[in-house]
């Protein structure tokens, strides 16, 4: 495989810029549309026989093409059906994906009315109707979280477009349901790769490629100020989730050093820019950590912190997801149950949802905050199913755009 720089890397292009390097070749829009469609929507390998490209065409495109890829080491499959992947990259570094279990929607509305109405049946649990990836974007990240696993590798490198593409493309033709959602909150901080991650979700969302809707796509960040001004400018529509990890300058700072480099203080006024351009409502995710941590004693999820939490946040159109603590390391120690409902209690001021996240995957190193390249926990599987050969709707001389599913 090769990775000059020279070469054409069609899985590396979004549709405007595949439209672009095909144009040499003198292959029309609509030609270029298709083939972008083969590539990124069904994973293709081959442009012969595409509708209205000529032999000689596709000769010159087949010539100047590299198909570089990413390999499996392994997947780990987690008591709760989380599945996390471990892919070698082509100069021997390594990321982790985790394909994440969601039911069908309707399902859980039932469920959340028949627990409202006392008739649940305990943990009861609902079957797997569709999946949503979490993505990473670099090898390591150098933002050094203390409570995050990826942080203590240090910063290694960017992913490329193509990488991150990888990610979705070989687990989605593994998977038994469809893939309906992605997140980057995988290893790497995905604003510090800006153009990669911004051009993989464009890809991931073209209604010629996955057909992902934008909303359903996720941009996660610990506060890259300047990266979400740009978001912000650019006017993208994907989901934003911001990590906060304290109320306060001065905790976050022990727990978060981006906050020597972009304050709280700059950070919010960042969001609340943001909040003005859409209507979507801000993730707001916070780390959710008990005391007696020895880099934050007193935790941060006390009344007073749920207090200073929600004088920070007022008239920010936010929803605030909370995320116990997972560190295979022991520093920090999630809140107990007392201190978690009485901190959701007192963010009750707040006028904004507050919901208390599940972070699966404990067992296999697949929570949030344990994604390390590690092979930790229960044993290797193979996929469940045969992986798929390109959809029906997708043969040869027949148009290949689709509408964007639900």
């Amino acid at each position: 495989m090769s990775l000059d720089d020279a070469a054409l890397n069609l899985r590396d292009l979004d549709q405007p810029a595949t439209r672009a390097a095909l144009a040499p070749f003198g292959i029309p829009v609509d030609v270029a549309r298709r083939i972008f469609a083969r590539v990124q929507g069904d994973g293709w390998t081959d442009v012969t026989g595409v509708r209205g490209l000529g032999k000689a065409a596709a000769a010159a495109v087949a010539r100047a093409t590299v198909w570089p890829d990413i390999a499996v080491v392994e997947r780990r499959q987690a008591d709760d059906g989380f599945l996390k992947y471990l892919f070698r990259l082509h100069d021997g570094h390594q990321v982790e994906a985790v394909r994440i279990p969601l039911p069908d929607p309707e399902d859980a509305r039932a469920l959340r009315a028949r627990r409202q109405a006392g008739a649940a049946a305990g943990l009861e649990a609902l079957p797997t109707a569709k999946y949503t990836l979490c993505l990473s974007s670099q090898a390591g990240c150098a933002l050094a979280c203390g409570f995050c696993a990826t942080g203590r590798l240090g910063g290694i490198r960017n992913l490329e477009t193509w990488e991150i593409l990888a990610q979705h493309r070989i687990i989605a033709a593994e998977a038994d349901h469809p893939v309906r959602g992605c997140v980057f909150m995988g290893m790497g901080e995905p604003f510090l790769n800006y153009a990669n991650v911004m051009r993989a979700a464009a890809v991931l969302s073209d209604p010629a490629g996955p057909a992902i809707p934008a909303r359903a796509i996720s941009i996660s960040t610990a506060g890259v100020v300047p990266a979400i001004r740009r978001f912000t400018a650019d006017g993208h529509r994907y989901r934003l989730i911001v990590s906060l990890g304290a109320p306060s300058s001065d905790e976050r700072r022990l727990v978060m050093p981006i906050e020597d480099r972009w304050p709280l203080a700059d950070l919010l006024a960042a969001l609340h820019d943001h909040a003005a351009t859409t209507t979507q409502r801000i993730m707001i995710a916070y780390v959710a950590i008990g005391r007696g941590s020895p880099d934050l004693p007193g935790g941060n999820t006390s009344v007073a912190h749920a207090q200073r939490l929600a004088a920070l946040l007022a008239g920010l159109k936010v929803r605030v997801s909370l995320i116990d603590v997972t560190d295979a390391a022991g520093r920090y120690q999630p809140p107990s149950e007392s201190e978690s409902l009485a901190f959701r209690e007192a963010l009750a001021g707040l006028g904004a949802p507050v919901v208390r996240r599940y972070s699966g995957g404990k067992d296999i190193g697949a929570a949030c905050g344990m994604l390390s390249a590690s092979r930790r926990g229960g044993a290797p599987v193979v996929p469940a199913v045969t992986i798929r050969q390109p959809a029906e709707s997708r043969r040869l001389g027949r148009d290949p755009i689709r509408r964007a599913r639900p």
